[in-house]
């Protein structure tokens, strides 16, 4: 036997030696050898159990030792403490792969994430890939390799298919899989991580990108392990054109929660996540359904292109029940897309076919359509450059004459450029399986149609950009907070613009206001001071800040009125002077955030600024560093932009400056000699001309 790739070990197994297989059928140890068995599997199976020579008719063997030839897949079934000791009867065995059902490991706490640990590497030691512990299993269903305990299998057959799914969820894969196979959807693949302590959901996507019978790549996640590893199998799932769609867990603080405490992840941002995905071409849905119903749409076209971020995406709809495709509707204003009428040429042009449309958002054609009108509406529409999607939303003639409801969508022209989605309001399962076999996306909901279109038209990003690293600047600290002067000049020194700062000395603050009294034009009023410390990350709040001071003698209140406050609020904050700048104009202020996110890493995001900036959701957030092109379309993200871009007439702002900073700021991403956790302009003001920052903060690693 030829050596087996770790691939075709992991996902096409010639061979499979099951430990701790049962022969009482009421068991979950006894499932994957009646699964493949009843699913023809016709690779050679080697049931392994000490205490019986022969386990539902096939023989079976005390231990991996005794087997007569080699295995390429181990799927262990036993108990978490017997699971280390067997590692190398695998290794002997010839195993490429060791998948862990057994439990009692990373997801039990400390002592438990030790013993995993132990595992991986006493693994690594002999050359083996583990897959779990605490995963449920894998399987192929072109093969019937069905290395699972997952009751989904019961099923009497398998339904084939071109979607294969890696999941972080056990349980929630064979659900998955039962509701996609009750729509049609048939599958190739099926892998769950389970505790992902050695094989990664990135490493199960790189197999997935070259296995010929894997056209959609469907992902269940619960938290990121490894985003390097995933992001380079992103790449080439893209560079391959194999689309790939994920539903993740974790978008409210409870979920996020829920999926860390039953995988016992690491805690991140999901907006984070969210950027990584995006940024590495995956259509992210937000409903459970969507994942496998947008299948067709992202098999034929891909995400969308690169829109304008401001620019709703516009539907054309057609339909035969007004209110189902009022639902529709109503769910596309929700995700930012618009229901958009037809212009008079074209009501014209299909006057024509002797339909009488009215310019209206909704194209209904209850009872005034026959077969081949519909078609040819449907054709002009595919054509047609005032729309950007076309939305057939089907009524009860879906449910009662399945054949006419869809024969037009089926039998209509359509090009490759412009996606068609179809609603049908009923239930109707022989039309859905009509549509879907003619590579039509339908959908059974009207949140679940607007959620893939949203998703279609939000389109990819783009992985981190590719800059020189920075040195970090001689004279900074390379640890703990920078405080507000030593982050200006840091950021000056990335190309960021910064107020100009003067630092009186708080050991000797009484000389610096005397030297101002005697020399007085050294100070431009109006004028802002603050109290400089590395202890007061939001000044603001401490009153440490204080605007618009027009003399020496307003200075030295303000000086001490700042000086009690910040006594009073943070009594052990060490006070390294007060910083005057001078009062800078803008037409808005923004912010500018950096994070070293714990899952996906570097991350930049521009928001709404000032202090309501934590209160307004209003923001846009990419992988670092990014360029001058992906900045601008973060400005063009952001809705408070607008103001400076032209809204009903207001001045325009400086976008190209605000861009460079955006991008310059990014770049806190490769500094070398230093490791920056966390940084904020807030706030960043925008200008006529060019861009300013005035106030920041940067927490070292």
């Amino acid at each position: 036997m030829s050596e087996t790739s770790f691939a075709d070990a992991l996902l096409a197994p010639r061979s499979i030696a099951l430990v701790g297989a049962s022969g009482d059928i009421r068991k979950n140890t006894a499932r994957p050898l009646r699964f493949m068995r009843k699913h023809g599997y016709a690779g050679t199976i080697y049931p392994i159990n000490a205490g019986r020579n022969e386990i539902l008719g096939e023989r079976a063997y005390p231990s991996l030792n005794d087997l007569p030839a080699p295995v390429d897949h181990v799927f262990v079934m036993i108990p978490g403490d017997d699971v280390a000791p067997l590692l190398e009867d695998c290794a002997r065995a010839g195993a490429r792969v060791v998948t862990v059902y057994s439990d009692g490991f990373g997801e039990t706490g400390p002592d438990g994430m030790a013993r995993q640990q132990a595992l991986v590497a006493r693994a690594r030691g002999l050359g083996l890939r583990l897959l779990g512990p605490n995963s449920i299993g894998l399987a192929n269903l072109h093969s019937g390799a069905i290395l699972s305990v997952n009751a989904a299998f019961e099923t009497e057959s398998l339904l084939p298919g071109s979607l294969s799914m890696v999941s972080q969820s056990g349980s929630m894969m064979g659900s998955l899989l039962s509701r996609a196979a009750a729509r049609g959807f048939g599958f190739a693949k099926s892998v769950s991580v389970g505790n992902e302590s050695d094989v990664t959901v990135g490493e199960v996507v790189d197999a997935l990108v070259d296995d010929p019978d894997s056209k959609v790549i469907l992902l269940f996640l619960e938290t990121l392990r490894d985003a390097p590893t995933l992001a380079r199998a992103l790449e080439r799932a893209r560079s391959a054109g194999k689309p790939v769609v994920a539903y993740k867990l974790g978008r409210s603080e409870q979920g996020d929660a829920l999926a860390q405490s039953h995988t016992g992840a690491l805690a991140g941002n999901d907006a984070a996540v969210d950027a990584f995905l995006k940024a590495h071409g995956v259509m992210r849905v937000r409903q459970l359904e969507t994942l496998f119903e947008i299948a067709p749409l992202a098999e034929r076209h891909g995400p969308g292109s690169q829109r304008r971020a401001d620019t709703p995406a516009r539907v054309a709809v057609i339909t035969t029940t007004g209110g189902g495709a009022a639902s529709v509707v109503d769910n596309l204003g929700l995700h930012g897309m618009v229901a958009v009428a037809p212009p008079p040429a074209f009501i014209a042009e299909m006057a024509g076919l002797g339909l009488k449309l009215r310019e209206t958002p909704i194209m209904d054609l209850t009872l005034a359509a026959t077969s081949a009108q519909y078609k040819g509406l449907l054709e002009a529409l595919l054509r047609a450059d005032w729309c950007d999607a076309v939305l057939s939303v089907v009524g009860s003639s879906a449910q009662f004459h399945p054949d006419l409801a869809v024969k037009p969508l089926l039998e209509a022209d359509k090009p490759a450029d412009k996606p068609l989605a179809v609603f049908l309001a009923p239930e109707a399962p022989e039309s859905l399986a009509l549509l879907r076999a003619g590579g039509i996306a339908a959908f059974r909901t009207p949140e679940a149609c607007a959620d893939a279109l949203s998703v279609f038209f939000q389109g990819t990003g783009r992985p981190p950009a590719t800059v020189e690293p920075t040195a970090w600047p001689t004279g900074l600290p390379s640890t703990g907070m920078l405080n507000e002067r030593e982050a200006a000049r840091l950021f000056a020194e990335l190309g960021v613009p910064v107020v100009p700062s003067r630092l009186l000395d708080a050991s000797r603050l009484e000389q610096e206001l005397a030297q101002l009294e005697r020399d007085p034009a050294s100070l431009s009023y109006p004028l802002v001071a603050k109290v400089c410390s590395r202890d007061l990350a939001h000044k603001t709040d401490a009153g440490a800040v204080r605007v618009g001071i027009g003399n020496l003698a307003e200075l030295r209140e303000a000086i001490a009125a700042m000086l009690a406050s910040v006594g009073q609020h943070a009594p052990r904050a060490r006070i390294e002077g007060i910083l005057l700048q001078p009062m800078e104009g803008r037409l808005i202020e923004l912010i500018l955030g950096y994070r070293h996110d714990p899952l996906v890493g570097p991350t930049v995001l521009l928001g709404a600024g000032g202090i309501t900036a934590e209160l307004n959701p209003d923001y846009a957030l990419r992988l670092a560093p990014v360029d001058q092109d992906e900045a601008m379309r973060m400005i063009e993200s952001v809705r408070q932009t607008r103001l400076v871009r032209g809204f009903r007439g207001l001045p325009l702002g400086d976008c190209a400056a605000l861009a460079r900073a955006i991008a310059a700021f990014s770049r806190l991403a490769a500094l070398d000699g230093a490791a920056v956790q966390e940084a904020e302009i807030n706030p960043l003001f925008v200008r006529a001309e060019g861009v300013v920052a005035v106030d920041g903060l940067v927490r070292l690693a």
